[in-house]
């Protein structure tokens, strides 16, 4: 890993608009400010990607799913493409709710550096707490070296770059034994009269299949269950008990904003 500016930089991933190889060149002088509501750039993330031991504390805030050839792993935030029901106006998250890791993060971010052929540290510039001047947490000392909130930022890009890569072979684990399945996620809502209308779908997405993980040999399950993955499926199927409880929340916001307008 490094923090070397260099050009060449790929990639396209959920919040990061313009990011920016680090460096003392380019972004000494500058840092972070502290704000009350730090998560406003999160409004538009109803999907995030979550790493595999954040499964335990995320299962009571939505369906954890998979998605995808990768089948990568996401916590559901909201039903609606482009809005998390969790995110205030005021830029936090409700009481209660899990933030997932990769939220937490930014501005941070490892990214390809296709020429070098390495990972190096970027910072989101467009990332409204950066500021050129009046900052809390400067980004560099005035030697150029790091500062300490940089580097805690660093230990924790790395900590998560770890939790990516087992989360990358705990899936690989769970497709070399063959238990994904597609899955449905829909709910029934009620006619004026009160009786069932048609179904409507919300999500397709891929998930572990119970069948086939009840029929697995008793040596494979034991595997799972010693190397700890068996916990993490298992929170993620009582995950997915959280599709009804996103659908209630988005239809009381709905209901909440019909009365506001009509006031």
């Amino acid at each position: 890993m490094t923090t070397t500016a260099t050009s060449g930089i790929s990639g396209n991933v959920l919040f990061y608009q313009q990011p920016e190889p680090l460096s003392p060149e380019t972004h000494r002088g500058m840092g972070v400010k502290n704000m009350d509501g730090p998560f406003g750039f999160a409004k538009v993330g109803h999907a995030v990607p979550l790493t595999v031991g954040e499964f335990p504390p995320a299962v009571a805030t939505g369906p954890i799913i998979f998605v995808g050839e990768e089948k990568l792993p996401i916590l559901v935030m909201g039903l609606n493409a482009g809005h998390n029901i969790y995110v205030r106006d005021d830029g936090l998250f409700e009481a209660g709710v899990y933030i997932p890791a990769y939220v937490r993060r930014y501005p941070f971010i490892f990214a390809n550096d296709d020429q070098a052929k390495q990972m190096v540290l970027c910072v989101d510039r467009a990332a409204e707490f950066i500021v050129d001047s009046g900052w809390d947490m400067p980004f560099f000392e005035a030697d150029g070296q790091a500062s300490s909130y940089t580097k805690n930022c660093i230990d924790f890009c790395n900590s998560f770059e770890t939790e990516r890569q087992r989360t990358a072979s705990f899936v690989q684990l769970l497709k070399d034994l063959d238990l994904f399945e597609s899955k449905v996620a829909s709910f029934t809502p009620a006619n004026p009269d009160g009786t069932p209308a048609e179904p409507q779908k919300i999500a397709e997405y891929f998930g572990v299949s119970e069948e086939k993980l009840v029929k697995l040999p008793a040596e494979k399950y034991i595997e799972l269950r010693d190397n700890g993955a068996l916990p993490q499926i298992y929170a993620h199927l009582v995950s997915l008990l959280g599709w009804d409880r996103l659908v209630a929340l988005t239809l009381a916001r709905q209901a909440q904003q019909e009365i506001a307008a009509n006031a």
